[in-house]
């Protein structure tokens, strides 16, 4: 017998997904390419591969990735603390995970510059050990960090939940080691919400704004990020020159994703058998 939808009606729920997705991703899409389009090719390589956006797109890129990287280590860990143990406050601190999905950016910006500035809390007692966060790169790279941790924890946290603990058990009363465990039980199960963490993780801190601008200090060369480079083309009334700079970081971005998907739909076929 065959189980009626909850929603009937294929062709119409289709065209519905369609015509939203065509409306709300893919005309942006479009308009991008057609402004960048006004541009000849030497003058969409002299926009969007000039040395100072050549060089923020290292920083954008770059501390996308290695942001996205120390998430992926430091979600799984908050993500086990908080499925496997119990312990006074992991409520309170369970929702504390999610407070840079509701902390405005620019708030989130200055708080950072506020505790890694110099004189700030943090600041002051790094720069003992000659280690400058505020207006460095590695400033950007922390606030990318904080805007993209929870993406991990929630995408790795509901695996884990699923997963009993009785395999872990059985495996231990078999005569494995906690690393075996690890590597062969608990990291199969979770790698694909993980991977798929780090996407989401890496494209947050890739297009992060508001919060990148206050601690990175913006300087030509050193700690200026893409998505500034293209504000300041708009304020400067240079449309397609922000266009060019946003059509090379779109098609990184989705290379990338890409490799990263396709990579994690390999492993699922590999481990299937198939």
């Amino acid at each position: 017998m065959t189980k009626s939808p909850v929603i009937p009606g294929f062709l119409p729920t289709l065209g519905v997904t369609l015509f939203a997705l065509s409306l709300i991703v893919l005309l942006p899409i479009v308009a991008l390419f057609l402004r960048a389009s006004g541009l000849d090719w030497h003058q969409f390589l002299a926009a969007a591969f000039s040395p100072r956006v050549l060089a923020a797109y290292r920083l954008s890129f770059g501390g996308a990735l290695i942001a996205a990287a120390i998430n992926s280590a430091a979600g799984l860990v908050v993500a086990w603390v908080l499925v496997r143990y119990d312990f006074p406050f992991r409520r309170l601190i369970d929702a504390l995970v999610d407070l840079p999905f509701a902390l405005p950016t620019a708030v989130a910006g200055i708080a950072l510059t506020a505790l890694y500035a110099p004189n700030g809390l943090f600041g002051e007692f790094l720069l003992r050990f000659g280690v400058t966060v505020a207006f460095t790169p590695l400033g950007v790279i922390v606030a990318m960090i904080f805007i993209g941790l929870p993406f991990v924890v929630r995408t790795v946290q509901p695996v884990l939940q699923d997963l009993a603990p009785e395999h872990e058990e059985a495996a231990l009363s078999l005569g494995a080691n906690p690393w075996q465990v690890f590597h062969r039980i608990i990291l199969p199960a979770i790698l694909p919400a993980l991977v798929t963490g780090f996407a989401l993780a890496f494209a947050r801190g890739l297009g992060e704004y508001g919060s990148v601008i206050f601690i990175a200090g913006n300087m030509p060369f050193v700690s200026e990020i893409a998505p500034l480079l293209i504000v300041t083309k708009l304020e400067q009334y240079d449309y397609t020159g922000a266009a060019a700079i946003a059509t090379v970081m779109l098609l990184v971005s989705f290379a990338l994703l890409l490799i990263i998907n396709s990579a994690q739909k390999w492993r699922q076929i590999r481990l299937s058998g198939g």
